[in-house]
């Protein structure tokens, strides 16, 4: 691991952390606030700044916050964009891949580390699998833009465990506690960091049957609902114009010292 003593994330809800709440109800914790909290075990003093927002496309992460990551200057950035962009039928995984890369240039030329993810293989769940193809697409220029910047990657779509349903919120749109938790423990295998814990681990029980009696309905009575509570709000901000993360901000937005919260990298 080398030397990092700032750390700073940008991206949409993945990385904001939405699915994963703190148990006290201080908002949501997420992979990288467990990232955080583990690498400053180890980097006392280590300065966080969080400044994904739930929602956002490409265009407004490199707008929005790459600029005032790069006056930052600190030692680790990850970039985790595009997500919400692939989600619209009229995405170019190479134009998303082409912003992408100036980003992350400009990190580089800023003289940060960048920690990037590829996509999660959407294979798991029926409408949202229909956009597997341009995914695959974008992961394959994330590699290579990763590669060519000497970039560290976390490869999403390689972690077989997150295609288990059960590593996902009712949404389908972002992980569990016990989802965010693994993709932290996979972040600090990437960087060298120590951890007790293997992102590999089977979850207990086995997955539910899709074959036993009555399988079938229980799955198609499940999508009617995910339809009907999710992916319908979802196409009415569309029409709209609106977005889950107008006028939030950012929930770390400056450089400040972390103090290390006992259980963040725990299975709460």
């Amino acid at each position: 691991m080398s030397a990092i003593g700032s750390f700073v994330a940008l991206g949409d809800s993945f990385s904001e952390g939405i699915g994963d709440p703190y148990p006290d109800g201080r908002g949501y914790r997420g992979w990288a606030d467990r990232f955080a909290s583990r690498l400053a075990v180890f980097v006392p003093g280590l300065r966080y700044a969080n400044l994904a927002v739930r929602g956002k496309i490409m265009a407004e992460v490199v707008r929005d916050q790459l600029p005032a990551a790069v006056r930052m200057s600190p030692d680790l950035v990850s970039i985790a964009a595009g997500g919400n962009d692939l989600l619209r039928f009229s995405a170019d995984p190479d134009q998303l891949a082409a912003a992408l890369d100036d980003a992350v240039s400009q990190l580089r030329g800023a003289g940060c580390d960048v920690l990037m993810f590829t996509g999660f293989d959407p294979r798991t769940f029926p409408v949202i699998r229909l956009v597997r193809g341009k995914a695959a697409v974008f992961n394959m220029h994330i590699r290579e833009i990763a590669e060519r910047r000497l970039c560290r990657l976390v490869d999403l779509w390689a972690m077989r465990i997150l295609t288990d349903r059960r590593e996902w919120c009712p949404d389908r749109l972002h992980l569990s506690p016990d989802g965010h938790r693994r993709v932290a423990l996979r972040a600090c295998e990437v960087m060298g960091i120590p951890v007790e814990e293997d992102w590999r681990e089977p979850l207990p029980g086995p997955a539910p049957a899709r074959t036993r009696p009555g399988a079938w309905l229980q799955a198609r009575l499940l999508d009617a609902r995910w339809a009907r509570e999710h992916a319908m709000p979802w196409v009415s901000r569309r029409l709209r114009g609106v977005s889950t993360g107008d006028g939030i901000p950012p929930k770390r937005p400056e450089l400040l010292p972390l103090d290390v919260l006992p259980g963040d990298m725990s299975r709460a």
